[in-house]
């Protein structure tokens, strides 16, 4: 009877440990991808981007590629004869379970850069009355749904806040709010994280207004800069080369850059694709600056870029993949890091302008019926079936006072520490690890003198 007592004893104080742990429920075995100054990394060891965009059929037929099972096993073989380490996916259903089709891409050594809007839940950039009205809860509810989703599985490279919003340059209007939305992301995961998820933009190459895009994401306080800027870059049109294709220009502008910069698209069809600004790419010429980039596109769709053909349900690659999978194959990643920055700076905010037409460095508030996510979590998402979000709910009022969108908790329910994007939550976690390690070691050190 005393032993029982004392296992009893024993098992209450450890249980009791072990329920103020909040697990890290982290699927696969890639190691997860930081941002280190302005290149991401895995470890100690550079990681660059080296991918395909992948949504066969499109944008106009929207379905989850990451829910085809049979379909995306089929793909992983040619993912993994290109050689490559990434894709890009634009539209999933948040209200699906991925852990199947994550499997198949970690077992690959594939990671997945998510686009966090859906054609029915995004931005509406038509007018300023149309932006300010769809920034609401419900399109948020959507995009922190993408979040709980997807954001334990440690082959989840980072998340896209927007895609090519702004794409004229009249149209620069849409800027703060798709900051807003960053920054929403951010302290999404950074309240219900227990690891910090790279989210930035993919940016439209709008000659006027780029390098004002470039600026603005990366300028204010930490909790508004994006980790990342990438951008959809069709300038290099074979034949061609780093001078012709004014890449030389590219890397120049932005050699100060303090974050990762990476092509979120590539590949001119101007010309036959012969790839040659993979080399470039990855040559010491640019890797200090950027960190490579994502093929266009993986199914040939009505626009002509795909690099395999769907017959019947049969992939069948095409020139262009050979090319491609060649191209891959005889360039190898720089040695080392590849000239990276360790340390930099916030931009400085580009001003108004004809190209610029943001008077601002004020953004739109958080709508206030999304404030209840962040401590109580999104719940299901609306999947692609869902109403959608463009008038719904109740937009934003009113502008956010700078460093609002900072941590108010961490993800074992306690008020934040005043670290941001999930330093703080992981830091904490340890806490409980070791206190149980104390109790345990306490009881039975007390169960020793009781024999």
């Amino acid at each position: 009877m005393k032993s029982f007592a004392i296992l009893a004893l024993l098992s209450a104080a450890v249980a009791s440990a072990f329920a103020s742990i909040v697990p890290r429920q982290t699927k696969g075995n890639l190691p997860a991808v930081t941002v280190k100054g302005n290149a991401f990394f895995t470890g100690d060891q550079r990681f660059y981007v080296r991918g395909v965009a992948y949504q066969p059929g499109g944008a106009s037929d929207a379905k989850d590629p990451l829910l085809d099972i049979p379909s995306l096993k089929r793909d992983v073989a040619n993912f993994k004869s290109l050689g490559i380490n990434t894709i890009r996916v634009y539209t999933i259903d948040n209200s699906k379970n991925h852990d199947e089709g994550m499997k198949l891409l970690d077992d690959a050594g594939i990671y997945l850069a998510l686009d966090a809007n859906t054609p029915k839940y995004s931005l509406n950039r038509e007018s300023a009355a149309t932006l300010r009205r769809s920034y609401n809860e419900v399109y948020l509810q959507s995009v922190f749904a993408t979040i709980d989703a997807f954001a334990d599985y440690d082959n989840l490279l980072l998340f896209f806040s927007g895609n090519e919003v702004i794409n004229e340059r009249n149209n620069t209007n849409a800027a703060p709010f798709i900051k807003a939305v960053t920054r929403d992301m951010k302290q999404y995961i950074s309240n219900r994280k227990s690891r910090s998820i790279p989210v930035g933009y993919s940016a439209a190459d709008v000659a006027e207004n780029i390098e004002a895009q470039a600026l603005y994401f990366n300028c204010g306080t930490d909790d508004e800069r994006s980790d990342f800027f990438a951008f959809n870059d069709y300038s290099w049109c074979d034949p061609s080369s780093f001078q012709i294709s004014g890449w030389d220009k590219k890397v120049e502008t932005y050699k100060d850059y303090s974050k990762p910069i990476f092509l979120s698209e590539f590949g001119c069809i101007t010309n036959t694709r012969q790839w040659g600004e993979i080399a470039s790419l990855y040559h010491t010429n640019m890797t200090g600056v950027y960190s490579g980039g994502l093929a266009y596109e993986y199914t040939v769709e009505p626009n002509g870029y795909g690099i395999v053909e769907i017959n019947n349900g049969n992939i069948e690659p095409n020139a262009d993949f050979d090319r491609l999978k060649a191209a891959y194959e005889k360039t190898a990643n720089p040695t080392g890091n590849g000239g990276y920055k360790e340390k930099g700076s916030a931009s400085q905010c580009p001003s108004e302008s004809e190209e610029w037409e943001v008077k601002s460095t004020t953004l739109p508030a958080m709508p206030s019926n999304a404030a209840k996510y962040m401590n109580s979590g999104a719940g299901t998402g609306p999947g692609l079936q869902g109403a959608g979000s463009h008038f719904a709910g109740t937009a934003s009022e009113g502008t956010a006072t700078a460093g609002s969108g900072q941590a108010t908790r961490t993800p074992n329910g306690s008020a934040a520490t005043g670290t941001s994007n999930g330093a703080g939550a992981a830091a904490g976690l340890d806490i409980p690890v070791r206190m149980m390690g104390v109790g345990a070691a306490s009881v039975l050190f007390g169960a020793v003198l009781l024999f």
